[in-house]
């Protein structure tokens, strides 16, 4: 079937009642709905509140700060609506925070891409988010729509200077096969606060990948729930915090639906003074999934003194008719074997290190998939290493 917001509304009433926690605030599209935080709620008690830049107070948002520049694979269809459009809204997404429901009223249309149905793309689907200054908040919203039996990537690259709050929907219908990369590849002054909803049909299958390098402060909220039986999600996720730089996700699949599986691998370096990562992963399975499968997964390599990384797993279980279901999160320096292991053969200190770093990324950028990303991420952590890490030895 095709998704629409009503087949949504009907397939999940019987498995999202309300659940009594503290993860999960009260959605609404009304931003007076949202009090402005103060940093003792338990969703920003992480978030440094005054580097959002009024993102999360009353100032108003500017036009004319953002430019896309689209490049699309052969059948792949990409158009801006207006935002009244019924695309809106068709993931199910209701903006959590009051960042999201601003962002939702201030968007003044929407970037649509559409994958026909059965449609297999050749490459990769681009659109190029650049930034053009900080003076003026910007507001955007971007729908992915992967039609039934469908089969595509498309990635999303940040990058440029801005202060951005935005909403993405994604849509994949049943049978679908969607891979979409957000790559976070600001300038060192950019501020980005992104929700991120996908909702999954009935046997597809969903690769969300994040990759995080640049900006001062970038929070990304990305949520995932399913339409029907069958369907997967795999989540991704890479960072490299350097001094100052405050990199923050947070993730939370909600099995909705029997026989889903998700699986969630996010790994993160730091450097630097101040360097401050945060991760939260959150599962929720309902007493309707039976036969689930999931499991999350955040480790953290520190480089220097001064850094900070909170990694907070969750798992909340409403029936034990599961498969599977664990989280694993850890946060390190070196492995001290490793590099006297690299050492006794050789191998200088700086280089020695540089390996361990790779090693430490490489398996998960081979789970991409996307080939043209590979050598790109590779350089970039690389570029990453030397700025603080290999100059101090």
């Amino acid at each position: 079937m095709t998704i629409t917001k009503e087949s949504v509304a009907s397939a999940l009433e019987l498995s999202t009642d309300r659940v009594d926690s503290h993860l999960h605030p009260e959605g609404s599209f009304d931003v007076a709905a949202h009090e402005v935080p103060t940093g003792r709620e338990e969703v920003w008690r992480f978030t440094p509140l005054k580097r959002l830049r009024g993102l999360a107070d009353d100032v108003a948002f500017g036009t004319g700060t953002l430019k896309v520049d689209v490049d699309s694979a052969d059948g792949v269809v990409v158009e801006q609506v207006g935002a009244d459009s019924a695309l809106r809204g068709s993931s199910g997404l209701v903006p959590l925070d009051r960042v999201s429901a601003r962002a939702w009223a201030a968007a003044p249309d929407a970037t649509v891409v559409r994958i026909p149905t059965e449609h297999v793309a050749a490459g990769a689907t681009v659109l190029t988010i650049s930034g053009t200054g900080i003076d003026t908040l910007a507001a955007g919203h971007t729908v992915i729509v992967a039609e039934k039996f469908s089969k595509a990537t498309v990635v999303l690259r940040f990058e440029g200077s801005a202060v951005l709050a935005d909403n993405i929907e994604i849509v994949v219908e049943d049978g679908a096969d969607l891979t979409v990369v957000s790559m976070q590849d600001w300038a060192d002054d950019a501020v980005h606060h992104s929700s991120q909803h996908a909702l999954i049909g009935r046997d597809a299958n969903l690769k969300h990948v994040a990759v995080t390098f640049g900006g001062d402060l970038v929070r990304h909220d990305t949520t995932a729930e399913y339409a029907g039986p069958g369907g997967s999600v795999e989540m991704l996720g890479m960072y490299f915090a350097d001094a100052g730089q405050h990199i923050e996700h947070r993730l939370f699949v909600d099995h909705t639906a029997p026989k889903t599986k998700s699986n969630v691998i996010y790994k993160g370096a730091l450097q630097g003074e101040g360097a401050h990562a945060v991760w939260i992963g959150n599962v929720l399975i309902r007493k309707v999934a039976e036969g689930i499968e999931t499991y999350e997964e955040n480790r953290n390599l520190v480089l220097t003194d001064g850094c900070r990384a909170d990694s907070v797993p969750n798992l909340e279980i409403e029936t034990g008719e599961i498969e599977g279901a664990g989280h694993a999160s850890a946060v390190g320096r070196f492995d001290d074997e490793q590099l006297f292991y690299l050492r006794s053969r050789g191998i200088e200190e700086s280089e020695a290190r540089r390996l361990v770093v790779h090693g430490f990324f490489n398996d998960l950028i081979r789970k991409i998939g996307v080939d043209a990303l590979e050598e790109k991420l590779t350089l970039t952590v690389e570029a990453e290493l030397a700025k603080n890490v290999l100059k101090a030895l």
